[in-house]
């Protein structure tokens, strides 16, 4: 049985998209060469490999802070308005289609645990990232459950406190944590990899007036 979040802030609270978006202007940057990416959720035009440039600075400051033997793995960064959508609209259907007793305001809730919805997506802004550790040989650690596990594939595991883990998963989101903090960058409870700087969820969680960066397309 789906479950929902009480104890969680999501992305789809009306707090969020309440919150002003003041561009700053900050174009995107290409991680490749950087940062370690991993290609698993690669596209033609490269777009999974773009933040903006402050975030990307940000996370090398992090990288800088990891403690020998680990390293920050991105699998995915910036992502065009319409693949946003897609996501979260089939995310939302499957949904509907396993829990029929759902409501449509209650599909549009329990999918913005896993996938945010277009109109305040931190991905279509370039300022999430989407990343876990992994060895100077990019064998990944244990996380717990594997980047981009659903609630439900997952029995919440990949909620970033979760309890079902393992000793070994919960010191390395802990590590992981002690390294991105520092650098500005805020979780989304309710994914472990998901990490972001400047868009409405961070200023809500940092308390900011307004968020930095909002929905952008990728250079030419």
């Amino acid at each position: 049985m789906w479950q929902s979040s009480n104890d969680v802030v999501l992305i789809s609270d009306p707090r969020v998209a309440a919150i002003a978006v003041r561009e700053c202007g900050e174009p995107l940057a290409d991680v490749r060469g950087r940062l370690r990416v991993d290609t698993r959720l690669a596209d033609d035009e490269g777009a999974f490999a773009h933040l903006r440039s402050g975030l990307l600075e940000r996370l090398e400051r992090a990288e800088r802070n990891l403690p020998d033997g680990f390293h920050l793995l991105v699998v995915e960064g910036y992502r065009p308005i319409e693949t946003q959508r897609r996501i979260f609209d089939g995310y939302r259907a499957e949904l509907r289609a396993t829990f029929p007793e759902m409501s449509p305001d209650e599909s549009y809730i329990a999918a913005s645990r896993y996938v945010s919805p277009v109109e305040v997506a931190p991905h279509t802004a370039g300022a999430a990232v989407d990343l876990t550790l992994c060895d100077p040989d990019g064998v990944e650690y244990d996380m717990g459950t594997q980047v981009n596990d659903n609630p439900e594939q997952s029995e919440g595991a990949c909620y970033m406190a979760a309890p079902n883990i393992s000793a070994d998963a919960r010191a390395h989101r802990k590590l992981l944590a002690a390294a991105l903090e520092p650098a500005g960058l805020v979780n989304y409870p309710t994914e472990w990899w998901h990490w972001s700087y400047g868009d409405r969820y961070w200023a809500m969680a940092t308390q900011s007036d307004h968020a930095c960066y909002g929905p952008v397309g990728l250079p030419d």
